[in-house]
């Protein structure tokens, strides 16, 4: 009987996490209004019925996707501030790590933006996330270097607008510059490698002029 349970337990287990693992696929490619519960089941190869039972509803999956791709979003940043490296140093690494992390998760940037601009979308009732990043010290770390001096003095809420526009942008509009710039995908590529190099030391130097 034991064994049945723990047969069973194994069982459910399994089948949640790949409905949940089709529903991540399906909704950062098409979005909560371009797919139904049918073609996630259809995904994770299990029956739609399943989906109900497991998540309750689209919209419960939905929010949990979202919650998710939220996570990885802020935890890319976590992992980077939480170091002990200099603030120059951080900063030209989370750049680095933001573009590792899009190219790895390229649909996320648009995936988040489109939910929360939703009128019935997700949105983020917590400050949970904020507070992981204020954890690493980071603000603090921003603040003494602007007071001694070593980092320009701006508004501290300017950083991430700096961060995310000219990380996320050329992400979000491959399909529009390969359009307008006629290139392929491998220019887009090379072209994206070279704006990078050149993001990483614009806005660096910004922020930490030389003295």
């Amino acid at each position: 009987m034991q064994r049945q349970w723990q047969k069973q337990m194994k069982k459910d287990s399994s089948t949640e996490e790949k409905i949940r693992q089709a529903a991540r696929q399906v909704f950062l490619a098409k979005g909560f209004a371009g797919c139904t519960s049918r073609e996630i089941a259809e995904v994770a190869g299990e029956n739609v019925a399943l989906v109900n039972y497991y998540f309750r509803s689209k919209g419960q999956l939905y929010k949990l996707i979202f919650e998710d791709a939220l996570e990885d979003f802020v935890n890319s940043m976590v992992v980077v501030f939480g170091s002990d490296k200099s603030l120059k140093e951080k900063m030209t690494i989370f750049i680095e790590k933001e573009y590792a992390f899009l190219a790895k998760h390229p649909e996320i940037p648009a995936f988040l933006l489109n939910e929360m601009n939703r009128e019935d979308g997700c949105s983020i009732h917590s400050n949970v996330h904020f507070e992981k990043i204020a954890a690493t010290g980071v603000f603090e770390q921003c603040i003494k270097a602007q007071q001694e001096g070593s980092m320009r003095p701006i508004d501290l809420r300017s950083i991430p607008l700096l961060i995310m526009s000219n990380c996320h942008y050329p992400i979000m509009a491959k399909n529009l510059i390969m359009h307008l710039q006629g290139m392929n995908d491998n220019e887009y590529e090379e072209n994206l490698k070279q704006h990078r190099e050149h993001v990483s030391q614009m806005l660096v130097n910004y922020l930490f002029p030389e003295k």
